[in-house]
């Protein structure tokens, strides 16, 4: 199926423009994810500060057939067209913006992608004009949903991951 508008395919969903502020990822049939559980990681996200993409509403397209989760149209741009100096103060930033994600009990799991999937290794982190946020929730976690061990081995291994999106943050 062609579908209008679209903006990017991930391994599971679709992702559709809306308008100029808004989005949808699509979920068509049996799209391996949970729009559900999605949409209440991103609203909790979104309570603690702005770095994961904004939740705006859940929805149906009859035309689709398809279950969409809404949320803020992110326009990214090239990091590399900055200096060095002016990335690391974003760095700082979201580093602070992470802990603070991380310390309400929430792990995005995303940061860098398996190497098996497509797309470049940092896809799921971009650069606004308001600095770096995340997109795609989907395999997010809650430390309530998972318990202490689990979570914390999911931070460990985000914590790692972000150190090698710093060094390709700031080198590249």
């Amino acid at each position: 199926m062609k579908y209008p508008r679209l903006l990017s395919s991930g391994a599971n969903n679709k992702v559709i423009v809306l308008s100029e502020t808004e989005v949808a990822k699509l979920y068509i049939g049996d799209s391996r994810s949970d729009i559900g559980s999605e949409a209440e990681k991103m609203k909790f996200a979104n309570t603690i500060n702005n770095l994961v993409a904004g939740f705006i509403r859940l929805s149906y397209d009859e035309a689709m057939q398809a279950e969409m989760l809404v949320m803020e149209r992110i326009y990214p741009i090239d990091y590399r067209a900055y200096e060095v100096e002016r990335r690391e103060l974003w760095w700082e930033a979201f580093e602070h913006e992470m802990a603070q994600l991380h310390k309400a009990g929430f792990v995005h799991r995303d940061i860098k992608r398996p190497s098996n999937l497509t797309g470049l290794a940092f896809d799921n982190i971009l650069l606004t004009n308001e600095g770096l946020r995340l997109i795609d929730v989907g395999i997010s976690t809650l430390r309530p949903q998972v318990g202490d061990k689990i979570f914390d081995k999911y931070l460990e291994t985000e914590l790692q991951e972000m150190a090698e999106f710093r060094q390709y943050f700031l080198n590249r």
